[in-house]
Protein backbone atom coordinates (compact mmCIF):
# COMPACT_ATOMS: atom_id res chain seq x y z
CA UNK A 1 0.00 0.00 0.00
CA UNK A 2 1.76 3.02 -0.86
CA UNK A 3 1.84 6.06 1.49
CA UNK A 4 -0.51 8.61 0.61
CA UNK A 5 1.79 11.37 2.10
CA UNK A 6 4.45 10.08 -0.65
CA UNK A 7 1.78 10.30 -3.26
CA UNK A 8 1.31 14.04 -2.16
CA UNK A 9 5.53 14.40 -2.19
CA UNK A 10 5.50 12.89 -5.21
CA UNK A 11 3.22 15.47 -7.39
CA UNK A 12 5.32 18.24 -5.38
CA UNK A 13 8.52 16.49 -6.91
CA UNK A 14 9.51 14.21 -4.44
CA UNK A 15 10.30 10.92 -4.72
CA UNK A 16 7.58 8.08 -3.51
CA UNK A 17 7.85 5.53 -1.25
CA UNK A 18 6.25 2.41 0.23
CA UNK A 19 6.19 2.45 4.16
CA UNK A 20 3.02 0.35 4.93
CA UNK A 21 3.18 -3.60 4.89
CA UNK A 22 1.29 -6.00 3.10
CA UNK A 23 -2.02 -6.78 5.32
CA UNK A 24 -5.37 -8.98 4.96
CA UNK A 25 -8.02 -6.48 3.98
CA UNK A 26 -9.68 -4.02 6.42
CA UNK A 27 -12.71 -2.62 6.23
CA UNK A 28 -11.05 0.40 4.99
CA UNK A 29 -9.43 -1.29 1.63
CA UNK A 30 -12.90 -2.66 1.16
CA UNK A 31 -14.38 0.86 0.90
CA UNK A 32 -11.79 1.90 -1.50
CA UNK A 33 -11.89 -0.92 -3.59
CA UNK A 34 -15.85 -0.25 -3.70
CA UNK A 35 -15.01 2.94 -4.47
CA UNK A 36 -12.69 2.22 -7.17
CA UNK A 37 -15.29 0.37 -8.89
CA UNK A 38 -17.88 2.30 -8.83
CA UNK A 39 -15.82 5.00 -10.32
CA UNK A 40 -14.85 2.57 -13.18
CA UNK A 41 -18.40 1.67 -14.06
CA UNK A 42 -19.59 5.28 -13.88
CA UNK A 43 -16.97 5.91 -16.06
CA UNK A 44 -14.83 8.19 -14.13
CA UNK A 45 -10.79 8.78 -13.96
CA UNK A 46 -8.90 5.94 -13.01
CA UNK A 47 -6.93 6.30 -9.94
CA UNK A 48 -3.58 7.12 -11.85
CA UNK A 49 -5.45 9.88 -13.54
CA UNK A 50 -6.78 11.71 -10.02
CA UNK A 51 -5.25 13.77 -8.42
CA UNK A 52 -2.75 13.27 -5.22
CA UNK A 53 -4.54 15.39 -3.04
CA UNK A 54 -7.90 13.91 -4.07
CA UNK A 55 -6.64 10.27 -3.68
CA UNK A 56 -4.97 11.39 -0.18
CA UNK A 57 -8.14 12.21 0.94
CA UNK A 58 -10.27 9.64 -0.36
CA UNK A 59 -7.83 7.55 1.37
CA UNK A 60 -7.95 9.19 4.47
CA UNK A 61 -11.66 8.66 4.52
CA UNK A 62 -11.66 5.42 4.05
CA UNK A 63 -9.04 4.68 6.90
CA UNK A 64 -11.22 6.87 9.20
CA UNK A 65 -14.66 4.96 8.26
CA UNK A 66 -12.98 1.74 8.12
CA UNK A 67 -11.60 2.71 11.92
CA UNK A 68 -15.22 3.42 12.91
CA UNK A 69 -16.51 -0.10 11.44
CA UNK A 70 -13.78 -2.18 12.85
CA UNK A 71 -14.70 -0.60 16.74
CA UNK A 72 -11.05 0.71 17.53
CA UNK A 73 -9.28 3.96 16.13
CA UNK A 74 -6.46 2.67 18.50
CA UNK A 75 -5.92 -1.16 17.08
CA UNK A 76 -5.42 0.32 13.76
CA UNK A 77 -1.87 -0.22 11.96
CA UNK A 78 0.46 2.82 11.28
CA UNK A 79 0.90 3.32 7.83
CA UNK A 80 3.39 6.48 7.99
CA UNK A 81 6.93 6.35 9.02
CA UNK A 82 9.11 7.88 11.63
CA UNK A 83 12.65 9.30 11.75
CA UNK A 84 12.03 11.67 8.58
CA UNK A 85 13.70 14.39 9.83
CA UNK A 86 13.94 16.54 5.82
CA UNK A 87 9.68 15.39 5.97
CA UNK A 88 9.62 16.93 9.49
CA UNK A 89 10.88 20.29 8.96
CA UNK A 90 9.17 20.13 6.11
CA UNK A 91 5.52 19.85 7.33
CA UNK A 92 5.99 21.07 10.52
CA UNK A 93 7.34 24.25 9.02
CA UNK A 94 4.12 24.52 6.75
CA UNK A 95 2.27 23.65 9.18
CA UNK A 96 3.67 25.94 12.12
CA UNK A 97 3.93 28.92 9.29
CA UNK A 98 0.08 28.62 8.76
CA UNK A 99 -0.49 28.37 12.12
CA UNK A 100 1.62 31.55 12.64
CA UNK A 101 0.21 33.15 9.69
CA UNK A 102 -3.53 33.00 11.27
CA UNK A 103 -4.18 35.96 13.22
CA UNK A 104 -2.72 37.98 11.32
CA UNK A 105 -5.21 36.87 8.50
CA UNK A 106 -8.09 36.51 10.04
CA UNK A 107 -7.11 40.45 11.41
CA UNK A 108 -6.37 41.49 7.67
CA UNK A 109 -9.55 39.92 6.34
CA UNK A 110 -11.56 41.30 9.19
CA UNK A 111 -10.09 44.98 8.36
CA UNK A 112 -11.10 44.63 4.51
CA UNK A 113 -14.64 43.57 5.18
CA UNK A 114 -16.02 45.42 8.48
CA UNK A 115 -13.51 48.60 9.39
CA UNK A 116 -10.70 48.87 11.87
CA UNK A 117 -12.92 48.93 14.97
CA UNK A 118 -14.67 45.81 14.82
CA UNK A 119 -11.41 44.22 13.59
CA UNK A 120 -9.88 46.18 16.77
CA UNK A 121 -12.11 43.62 18.81
CA UNK A 122 -12.07 40.83 17.48
CA UNK A 123 -8.29 41.46 17.76
CA UNK A 124 -8.52 42.16 20.99
CA UNK A 125 -10.66 39.08 21.97
CA UNK A 126 -7.83 36.89 20.21
CA UNK A 127 -5.41 38.69 22.34
CA UNK A 128 -6.89 37.16 25.15
CA UNK A 129 -7.62 34.11 23.84
CA UNK A 130 -3.67 33.87 22.86
CA UNK A 131 -3.30 34.38 26.91
CA UNK A 132 -5.62 31.92 27.86
CA UNK A 133 -4.54 29.18 25.56
CA UNK A 134 -1.20 29.30 27.71
CA UNK A 135 -3.40 27.83 30.70
CA UNK A 136 -4.53 25.13 28.31
CA UNK A 137 -1.56 24.01 27.15
CA UNK A 138 -0.49 24.36 30.94
CA UNK A 139 3.94 24.14 29.68
CA UNK A 140 3.40 20.46 28.83
CA UNK A 141 4.35 20.26 25.38
CA UNK A 142 7.96 20.04 25.72
CA UNK A 143 7.62 17.93 29.09
CA UNK A 144 5.58 15.56 26.94
CA UNK A 145 7.83 15.27 23.94
CA UNK A 146 10.98 14.81 25.83
CA UNK A 147 9.43 12.08 27.56
CA UNK A 148 11.39 9.53 25.83
CA UNK A 149 11.09 6.89 28.16
CA UNK A 150 7.35 7.21 28.59
CA UNK A 151 7.34 7.92 32.41
CA UNK A 152 3.93 9.31 32.21
CA UNK A 153 1.17 7.53 29.70
CA UNK A 154 -0.50 9.13 26.91
CA UNK A 155 -3.75 8.38 28.94
CA UNK A 156 -3.04 10.67 31.69
CA UNK A 157 -1.64 13.37 29.30
CA UNK A 158 -5.31 13.84 27.44
CA UNK A 159 -6.60 13.61 30.88
CA UNK A 160 -4.53 16.24 32.53
CA UNK A 161 -4.89 18.37 29.13
CA UNK A 162 -8.77 17.95 28.79
CA UNK A 163 -8.82 19.22 33.12
CA UNK A 164 -5.92 22.12 32.33
CA UNK A 165 -8.53 22.98 29.23
CA UNK A 166 -11.21 23.30 31.70
CA UNK A 167 -10.18 25.94 33.55
CA UNK A 168 -9.06 27.63 30.16
CA UNK A 169 -12.85 28.11 30.04
CA UNK A 170 -13.93 28.97 33.30
CA UNK A 171 -11.00 31.64 33.63
CA UNK A 172 -12.30 33.09 30.31
CA UNK A 173 -15.42 33.71 31.53
CA UNK A 174 -14.51 34.68 34.89
CA UNK A 175 -12.35 37.58 32.91
CA UNK A 176 -15.20 38.62 30.75
CA UNK A 177 -17.37 38.81 33.83
CA UNK A 178 -14.72 41.26 34.99
CA UNK A 179 -14.93 43.40 32.19
CA UNK A 180 -18.43 43.69 31.90
CA UNK A 181 -17.92 42.19 28.18
CA UNK A 182 -21.49 42.05 26.69
CA UNK A 183 -23.34 41.75 22.88
CA UNK A 184 -20.87 41.48 20.35
CA UNK A 185 -17.51 41.34 21.90
CA UNK A 186 -18.87 38.55 24.54
CA UNK A 187 -19.84 36.36 21.38
CA UNK A 188 -16.21 37.10 20.04
CA UNK A 189 -14.71 36.46 22.76
CA UNK A 190 -16.68 33.10 23.37
CA UNK A 191 -15.77 31.96 19.68
CA UNK A 192 -12.29 32.85 20.11
CA UNK A 193 -11.80 31.68 23.39
CA UNK A 194 -13.66 27.80 21.77
CA UNK A 195 -11.30 28.23 19.12
CA UNK A 196 -7.70 28.83 21.25
CA UNK A 197 -9.07 25.53 23.68
CA UNK A 198 -9.23 22.98 20.42
CA UNK A 199 -5.82 24.09 19.81
CA UNK A 200 -4.82 23.70 22.89
CA UNK A 201 -6.34 19.90 23.00
CA UNK A 202 -4.93 19.66 19.53
CA UNK A 203 -1.41 20.11 20.83
CA UNK A 204 -1.43 17.27 23.32
CA UNK A 205 -2.24 14.71 20.29
CA UNK A 206 0.22 16.89 18.09
CA UNK A 207 2.69 16.23 20.81
CA UNK A 208 2.38 12.44 21.07
CA UNK A 209 3.46 12.30 17.24
CA UNK A 210 6.34 14.27 17.88
CA UNK A 211 7.10 11.84 20.80
CA UNK A 212 7.44 9.25 18.28
CA UNK A 213 9.35 11.11 15.85
CA UNK A 214 6.53 11.52 13.59
CA UNK A 215 6.37 15.55 13.58
CA UNK A 216 5.15 15.52 10.39
CA UNK A 217 1.96 14.23 10.98
CA UNK A 218 1.61 17.12 13.61
CA UNK A 219 2.49 19.58 11.25
CA UNK A 220 -0.13 18.09 8.84
CA UNK A 221 -3.01 18.27 11.79
CA UNK A 222 -1.82 22.08 11.97
CA UNK A 223 -2.30 22.65 8.15
CA UNK A 224 -5.82 21.16 8.04
CA UNK A 225 -7.04 22.95 11.16
CA UNK A 226 -5.27 26.47 10.38
CA UNK A 227 -6.22 26.31 7.10
CA UNK A 228 -9.83 25.47 7.51
CA UNK A 229 -10.41 28.19 9.90
CA UNK A 230 -8.91 30.88 7.89
CA UNK A 231 -11.33 29.53 4.98
CA UNK A 232 -14.96 29.27 7.13
CA UNK A 233 -13.83 32.45 9.03
CA UNK A 234 -13.21 34.63 5.57
CA UNK A 235 -16.15 32.92 4.29
CA UNK A 236 -18.81 33.71 6.94
CA UNK A 237 -17.66 37.04 7.31
CA UNK A 238 -17.89 37.71 3.65
CA UNK A 239 -21.74 36.64 3.95
CA UNK A 240 -22.53 37.78 7.22
CA UNK A 241 -20.29 40.88 7.57
CA UNK A 242 -20.93 39.91 11.47
CA UNK A 243 -17.45 39.42 13.28
CA UNK A 244 -19.89 37.26 16.37
CA UNK A 245 -21.24 34.84 13.87
CA UNK A 246 -17.71 34.55 11.56
CA UNK A 247 -16.11 33.87 15.22
CA UNK A 248 -18.28 30.93 16.57
CA UNK A 249 -17.74 29.85 12.93
CA UNK A 250 -14.21 29.71 13.51
CA UNK A 251 -14.97 27.63 16.70
CA UNK A 252 -17.11 25.07 14.88
CA UNK A 253 -14.15 24.46 11.97
CA UNK A 254 -11.32 23.92 14.37
CA UNK A 255 -13.59 21.59 16.45
CA UNK A 256 -14.35 19.57 13.43
CA UNK A 257 -10.33 19.18 12.32
CA UNK A 258 -9.99 17.97 15.77
CA UNK A 259 -12.55 15.36 15.62
CA UNK A 260 -12.14 13.92 12.22
CA UNK A 261 -8.10 14.54 11.12
CA UNK A 262 -5.78 15.29 14.83
CA UNK A 263 -7.25 12.75 17.26
CA UNK A 264 -7.75 9.81 14.80
CA UNK A 265 -4.35 10.33 13.66
CA UNK A 266 -2.29 10.28 16.54
CA UNK A 267 -4.33 6.84 17.46
CA UNK A 268 -3.58 5.45 13.93
CA UNK A 269 0.01 6.19 14.18
CA UNK A 270 1.31 6.23 18.01
CA UNK A 271 1.30 2.87 20.11
CA UNK A 272 -2.05 2.20 22.18
CA UNK A 273 -1.10 4.05 25.46
CA UNK A 274 -1.26 2.48 28.45
CA UNK A 275 -4.39 3.19 30.95
CA UNK A 276 -4.20 6.66 33.10
CA UNK A 277 -2.99 6.97 36.31
CA UNK A 278 -4.04 9.60 38.65
CA UNK A 279 -0.75 9.73 40.26
CA UNK A 280 0.58 10.40 37.03
CA UNK A 281 -2.09 12.90 36.25
CA UNK A 282 -0.65 14.64 39.67
CA UNK A 283 3.18 14.45 38.64
CA UNK A 284 2.42 15.79 35.44
CA UNK A 285 0.35 19.47 37.13
CA UNK A 286 3.26 19.65 39.78
CA UNK A 287 5.76 19.14 37.56
CA UNK A 288 4.43 21.47 34.35
CA UNK A 289 3.55 24.12 36.96
CA UNK A 290 6.89 25.72 37.02
CA UNK A 291 6.83 25.54 32.93
CA UNK A 292 3.31 26.56 32.97
CA UNK A 293 3.69 29.69 35.46
CA UNK A 294 7.15 30.90 33.73
CA UNK A 295 4.80 30.51 29.87
CA UNK A 296 1.82 32.15 30.88
CA UNK A 297 3.91 35.21 33.29
CA UNK A 298 5.94 35.95 29.35
CA UNK A 299 2.52 35.60 27.44
CA UNK A 300 0.98 38.06 30.10
CA UNK A 301 3.99 40.07 29.87
CA UNK A 302 3.44 40.37 26.01
CA UNK A 303 -0.29 41.11 26.81
CA UNK A 304 0.13 44.12 29.19
CA UNK A 305 0.70 46.49 27.17
CA UNK A 306 -2.46 45.52 24.95
CA UNK A 307 -4.13 45.36 28.37
CA UNK A 308 -3.23 48.41 29.59
CA UNK A 309 -4.12 50.13 25.64
CA UNK A 310 -7.77 48.66 26.08
CA UNK A 311 -8.72 51.08 29.37
CA UNK A 312 -6.63 54.20 27.60
CA UNK A 313 -6.98 54.14 23.57
CA UNK A 314 -9.53 52.93 21.14
CA UNK A 315 -9.53 49.64 19.60
CA UNK A 316 -8.04 51.04 16.45
CA UNK A 317 -5.22 50.90 18.55
CA UNK A 318 -5.23 47.58 19.30
CA UNK A 319 -5.18 46.92 15.47
CA UNK A 320 -2.00 48.64 14.44
CA UNK A 321 -0.09 47.75 17.21
CA UNK A 322 -1.06 44.35 16.44
CA UNK A 323 -0.15 44.82 13.00
CA UNK A 324 3.78 45.67 14.10
CA UNK A 325 3.87 42.80 16.10
CA UNK A 326 3.17 40.51 13.92
CA UNK A 327 6.52 40.97 11.79
CA UNK A 328 8.25 40.57 14.68
CA UNK A 329 6.24 37.55 16.19
CA UNK A 330 7.41 35.74 12.67
CA UNK A 331 10.56 35.67 14.01
CA UNK A 332 10.05 33.95 17.15
CA UNK A 333 7.97 31.00 14.84
CA UNK A 334 10.60 31.17 12.23
CA UNK A 335 13.50 30.93 15.16
CA UNK A 336 11.28 27.61 16.59
CA UNK A 337 11.10 26.32 13.27
CA UNK A 338 15.02 25.63 13.17
CA UNK A 339 15.13 24.04 16.90
CA UNK A 340 11.61 23.00 18.00
CA UNK A 341 11.91 19.27 16.15
CA UNK A 342 15.09 18.79 17.78
CA UNK A 343 14.00 19.02 21.01
CA UNK A 344 13.68 15.44 21.69
CA UNK A 345 17.64 14.52 20.12
CA UNK A 346 19.02 17.64 22.58
CA UNK A 347 17.50 15.86 25.51
CA UNK A 348 19.55 12.88 24.45
CA UNK A 349 22.45 14.82 23.83
CA UNK A 350 22.35 16.34 27.04
CA UNK A 351 22.05 13.22 28.57
CA UNK A 352 25.11 12.00 27.53
CA UNK A 353 27.75 13.82 29.81
CA UNK A 354 30.11 14.12 26.67
CA UNK A 355 28.62 15.60 24.74
CA UNK A 356 27.68 18.78 26.94
CA UNK A 357 30.03 21.29 24.77
CA UNK A 358 27.93 20.36 21.59
CA UNK A 359 25.00 21.24 22.99
CA UNK A 360 26.97 24.30 24.30
CA UNK A 361 27.32 25.30 20.90
CA UNK A 362 24.12 24.51 19.78
CA UNK A 363 22.90 26.64 21.56
CA UNK A 364 25.56 29.67 20.67
CA UNK A 365 24.43 28.96 16.79
CA UNK A 366 20.68 29.22 17.14
CA UNK A 367 21.37 32.64 19.04
CA UNK A 368 23.49 33.44 16.29
CA UNK A 369 21.07 32.96 13.98
CA UNK A 370 18.56 34.67 15.58
CA UNK A 371 20.00 37.91 15.58
CA UNK A 372 21.26 37.12 12.06
CA UNK A 373 17.36 37.10 11.11
CA UNK A 374 16.67 39.64 13.37
CA UNK A 375 18.86 42.24 11.15
CA UNK A 376 17.48 40.67 7.64
CA UNK A 377 13.85 41.04 9.15
CA UNK A 378 15.17 45.22 9.36
CA UNK A 379 16.26 45.41 5.95
CA UNK A 380 13.05 44.00 4.65
CA UNK A 381 10.96 46.22 6.95
CA UNK A 382 12.49 49.34 5.87
CA UNK A 383 12.43 48.68 2.18
CA UNK A 384 9.32 47.10 1.69
CA UNK A 385 7.96 45.95 5.04
CA UNK A 386 5.64 49.13 6.29
CA UNK A 387 4.53 49.98 2.81
CA UNK A 388 2.97 46.24 2.03
CA UNK A 389 1.90 46.38 5.73
CA UNK A 390 -0.61 50.04 4.53
CA UNK A 391 -1.36 47.98 1.39
CA UNK A 392 -2.87 44.64 3.42
CA UNK A 393 -4.88 46.77 6.29
CA UNK A 394 -5.84 49.73 3.89
CA UNK A 395 -4.42 52.44 5.59
CA UNK A 396 -0.75 54.04 6.18
CA UNK A 397 1.65 52.42 8.81
CA UNK A 398 4.12 55.33 7.69
CA UNK A 399 4.06 57.03 10.93
CA UNK A 400 4.36 53.73 12.55
CA UNK A 401 7.74 52.62 11.03
CA UNK A 402 10.28 53.66 14.27
CA UNK A 403 7.57 51.39 15.98
CA UNK A 404 7.86 48.78 13.93
CA UNK A 405 11.51 48.92 13.89
CA UNK A 406 11.31 48.72 17.59
CA UNK A 407 8.81 45.82 17.31
CA UNK A 408 11.24 44.01 15.36
CA UNK A 409 14.44 43.94 17.59
CA UNK A 410 11.91 43.03 20.47
CA UNK A 411 10.82 40.12 18.35
CA UNK A 412 14.08 39.00 18.38
CA UNK A 413 15.24 39.43 21.86
CA UNK A 414 11.87 37.44 22.54
CA UNK A 415 12.81 34.82 19.85
CA UNK A 416 16.16 34.30 22.33
CA UNK A 417 14.26 34.35 25.34
CA UNK A 418 11.64 31.34 24.35
CA UNK A 419 14.57 29.59 23.14
CA UNK A 420 16.65 29.81 26.17
CA UNK A 421 13.27 28.38 28.09
CA UNK A 422 13.09 25.64 25.63
CA UNK A 423 16.67 24.84 26.86
CA UNK A 424 16.02 25.17 30.19
CA UNK A 425 12.87 23.32 30.10
CA UNK A 426 14.48 20.19 28.45
CA UNK A 427 17.17 20.18 31.21
CA UNK A 428 14.53 19.75 33.63
CA UNK A 429 14.89 22.91 35.60
CA UNK A 430 11.95 24.77 34.34
CA UNK A 431 11.37 26.13 37.58
CA UNK A 432 14.36 28.70 37.25
CA UNK A 433 12.44 30.71 34.56
CA UNK A 434 10.05 31.43 36.80
CA UNK A 435 11.73 34.33 39.33
CA UNK A 436 12.50 36.12 35.99
CA UNK A 437 9.27 35.84 34.57
CA UNK A 438 8.14 37.80 37.77
CA UNK A 439 10.19 40.36 37.64
CA UNK A 440 9.85 40.88 33.80
CA UNK A 441 6.17 41.12 34.68
CA UNK A 442 6.20 43.49 37.80
CA UNK A 443 8.45 45.90 35.48
CA UNK A 444 6.02 45.64 32.59
CA UNK A 445 2.93 46.11 34.27
CA UNK A 446 4.55 49.62 35.95
CA UNK A 447 6.35 50.33 32.23
CA UNK A 448 2.66 50.23 30.74
CA UNK A 449 0.55 52.08 33.15
CA UNK A 450 3.50 54.69 33.68
CA UNK A 451 4.59 55.45 29.90
CA UNK A 452 1.26 54.72 28.14
CA UNK A 453 -0.34 57.31 30.18
CA UNK A 454 2.41 59.44 28.86
CA UNK A 455 3.15 58.71 25.64
CA UNK A 456 0.28 57.13 24.55
CA UNK A 457 0.80 54.07 21.80
CA UNK A 458 4.82 54.46 21.46
CA UNK A 459 4.43 54.19 25.20
CA UNK A 460 3.25 50.58 24.70
CA UNK A 461 5.80 50.02 22.18
CA UNK A 462 9.20 51.15 24.49
CA UNK A 463 7.34 49.12 27.10
CA UNK A 464 7.40 45.90 25.27
CA UNK A 465 10.87 46.82 23.84
CA UNK A 466 12.12 47.13 27.08
CA UNK A 467 10.81 44.19 28.88
CA UNK A 468 12.39 42.18 26.26
CA UNK A 469 15.84 43.46 27.43
CA UNK A 470 15.12 42.84 31.11
CA UNK A 471 13.82 39.18 30.26
CA UNK A 472 16.86 38.06 28.38
CA UNK A 473 19.50 39.05 30.78
CA UNK A 474 18.10 37.52 32.92
CA UNK A 475 17.65 34.16 31.55
CA UNK A 476 21.39 34.19 30.48
CA UNK A 477 22.48 34.49 33.92
CA UNK A 478 19.98 31.18 34.97
CA UNK A 479 21.21 29.52 31.88
CA UNK A 480 24.99 30.26 33.09
CA UNK A 481 24.30 29.06 36.50
CA UNK A 482 22.62 26.02 35.37
CA UNK A 483 25.80 25.12 33.36
CA UNK A 484 28.04 25.70 35.75
CA UNK A 485 26.24 23.72 38.02
CA UNK A 486 24.52 21.39 35.76
CA UNK A 487 21.71 18.52 37.23
CA UNK A 488 22.06 14.89 37.35
CA UNK A 489 19.40 12.67 36.12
Amino acid sequence: MRNPLDQLNGALGANARRHAPLHTPSPADNLREARLRAQTEAGRQSPGQTGALTRLVNHWWDRLIGAVYSGSLANQTAQYSAHNTKRDYLYNSLGSGVWGALFPILTIVATQLVGAERAGMFSMAFVIANLLQFIGNYGVRTFQVSDIDEMDSFSSYCIQRFASCALMLGVGYLYCRLRGYGGEMLVICAGTFAFRMVDALADVYEGRLQQFDKLYLAGVSQIVRSAAVIVIFSFALLVTHSVPTASVAMAVASLASLALVTIPLTLFETPRSRNWDLTEIVEVFRECFPAFLAQFLFALIEAMPKFVMEGSLGYDSQLFFNAIYFPAQSILIVVSLAYKPQLVRLAKIWADPNHRKRFDLIVIAVVLGTAIYTAASLVVAAVIGIPLTGLLYGTSFEPYRNAQYLMIVAGGLSAVIDFLYQIITVLRQQQKATGAYGIGFGYVTLASLLLINTMGFDGAVWAYVTVMVVLLALLIVQYVRIRLNPPSF
